[in-house]
């Protein structure tokens, strides 16, 4: 205990830091940073044929109720309810009709015969393709919200790697995940509201040393955080950044460099 504390006073009280360096190779600190999927992803052919049927075998199954428990009689909601019905009756006499498919083309219809009636207010579902989806904007958080994204980060300079997470070199006063906490707010800024999942590193990528030149070897380390909130405000040294899909990394990122944390990232 009295060890500890006296270890971390001494690296409270530290002004300067040395880079760490372990058999000739430099220790790198990286964070890939995710931003979770925010809507569900579209059903498989597979699922929707599989949860069409199960509706169809719960309908035949079901016990019938009349509908004047649910719409008062006469009423536009009993008309627009009688509209639909007639189309899942339909529906279930064919096997291959969507009862799904069947419900919403009712509803355009009755919609386009019926715009002159006040309609009850109903949820409007909202479009799962987004503006920065049309616009193929990388930078916006608010595209490809069914997968998870990813921040990357172009650096000036670095011809081997010039797509790559955020990365720096850990000091010999700190721990891993604090020197990628420290990275991430030097070169993104600190305007994100994240959360590094855990202590340990996920992935490892090596470059071998040079031969002759001392210390050239690079031992980069990735840490696993995600994104709630904010933005990237990046630092003079970043040229670029964007948030990418797994699959748009592995077009993005140098072969080697993606081959070493591919298994890292999710596939949704």
């Amino acid at each position: 205990m009295l060890r500890s504390t006296i270890i971390n006073a001494r690296r409270g009280l530290a002004t300067t830091a040395s880079p760490l360096i372990v058999k000739n190779n430099r220790i790198l600190a990286s964070v890939i940073l995710s931003r979770t999927p925010q809507i569900t992803r579209d059903a498989t052919p597979f699922e929707e044929a599989y949860f069409d049927y199960r509706e169809k075998l719960e309908r035949q199954e079901a016990t019938g109720t009349p509908s004047e428990f649910y719409f008062k009689k006469g009423s536009v909601a009993e008309r627009r309810w009688k509209h639909e019905e007639s189309a899942r009756q339909e529906a279930m006499k064919d096997i291959s009709s969507s009862l799904s498919d069947a419900v919403q083309e009712s509803q355009v219809t009755w919609q386009k015969a019926n715009e002159g009636l006040a309609v009850v207010a109903k949820a409007e579902k909202l479009d799962r393709v987004t503006e920065a989806d049309k616009t193929d904007d990388k930078k916006s958080l608010d595209r490809s919200l069914k997968q998870t994204l990813y921040l990357v980060i172009k650096r000036a300079g670095d011809n081997v790697n010039p797509w790559q997470f955020p990365q720096g070199p850990v000091d010999t006063t700190e721990y891993l995940h604090e020197a990628a906490e420290r990275t991430l707010k030097q070169e993104c800024g600190v305007d994100m509201d994240t959360w590094f999942v855990g202590r340990q590193p996920i992935g490892l990528y090596k470059q071998s040393p040079t031969k002759g030149q001392e210390d050239s070897g690079v031992k980069t380390f990735f840490m696993k955080a995600r994104v709630y909130a904010g933005q990237v405000k990046p630092s003079q040294d970043i040229t670029d950044f964007a948030w990418l899909t797994k699959e748009e990394l592995s077009k993005t990122l140098s072969p080697e460099y993606y081959k070493a944390i591919k298994d890292s990232l999710s596939n949704i």
